[in-house]
C-alpha cells in the first residue's frame, strides 16, 4: 500500500480504504485470511525512488525468498513509479513464480506476455509522474511570470498587499528575537554560542508554522527551526 504524500493519507482517504479491502480480493482469488498480509508502511511516501522505502524493501525481500504467492495492488504506481524499481520486482517475481495482480487482472512476470504488459503499466505510470511535474512547474511558472507566485518566507518576514512586496514581520517579539540572534553570534562567534545563551535568557526563538512566524519557540534543545 503507498500513497504520494501524507496529506494524500488524510485526504485521500477513498484511495486508502480501497487498497486495505484488496484483503477481500485476495481472500476470493482463494488466500486464506490469516495468509494475507498487509504491507502498508509506505502511506505518505512516494514511489518515485528518490526516496528510501521500507514496504517495498520487505516486498521484494519476501519475494525473493519465495515467501510471496500473489501481490496485490489497485495498480502499478501503488507500488512503485520507477522503472528500476519496477523491473527488479518483477524479475524477482518471475523467478519465484509470484503473481501480480492489479484492478485488471493477474499476472505471471514470468510468462512473456504478462511481463510485456505489467511492463508497458510501469513505464506509463513513470511517464505519467513527468507529465504530472511538468503540469505542476507550468502553472508555478505561469503565477511567477504574473508576480502573483507566493512561496513560503524565512522566519521574520512576510509578504506586503503589493506584487511582490516583502516586508519585516509585524510581531515585535519575533523582530526583537531575531535581532537578538544575530548581535549575539557577533560576541559569541557559533551558533552553539547563540543557543546557550539564549538558554541561559530563558529567550524564545521564532518559528514559522501554518505560513506564520511565531515567537514561541522555547530554547531548551540545540534545534533551530524555520
Amino acid at each position: 500500500m503507498r500513497q504520494s504524500t501524507l496529506i494524500q493519507v488524510e485526504r485521500n482517504r477513498e484511495s486508502t480504504a480501497r487498497q486495505y479491502d484488496l484483503t477481500r480480493r485476495a481472500a476470493a482469488l482463494g488466500w486464506p485470511r490469516p495468509a494475507v498480509h498487509v504491507i502498508d508502511t509506505d502511506l505518505g511516501v512516494s514511489g518515485s525512488g528518490s526516496v528510501a522505502r521500507s514496504g517495498f524493501a520487505e516486498l521484494t525481500e519476501r519475494i525473493a525468498l519465495g515467501q510471496v504467492g500473489i501481490v496485490l495492488a489497485l495498480e502499478v504506481s501503488r507500488l512503485a513509479r520507477s522503472s528500476t524499481d519496477w523491473y527488479r520486482l518483477l524479475d524477482l517475481a518471475g523467478i519465484t513464480d509470484t503473481l501480480i495482480a492489479d484492478a485488471d487482472g493477474v499476472y505471471h512476470p514470468g510468462v512473456f506476455d504478462d511481463r510485456l504488459l505489467l511492463g508497458l503499466k510501469g513505464t506509463m505510470s513513470e511517464a505519467e509522474l513527468q507529465v504530472l511535474r511538468a503540469r505542476m512547474l507550468g502553472g508555478l511558472r505561469n503565477k511567477a511570470a504574473r508576480g502573483e507566485l507566493r512561496i513560503k518566507l524565512p522566519v521574520g518576514l512576510v509578504w506586503g498587499s503589493d506584487a511582490g512586496q516583502i516586508l519585516p514581520d509585524p510581531d515585535e517579539a519575533v523582530r526583537g528575537a531575531i535581532s537578538a540572534v544575530f548581535e549575539r553570534f557577533a560576541v559569541a562567534g557559533s551558533a552553539r554560542g547563540v543557543w546557550l545563551w539564549l538558554r541561559e535568557q530563558g529567550l524564545r526563538l521564532p518559528s514559522l508554522r501554518d505560513g506564520q512566524s511565531l515567537s514561541g519557540f522555547p530554547c531548551n534543545r540545540p534545534m533551530w527551526t524555520n
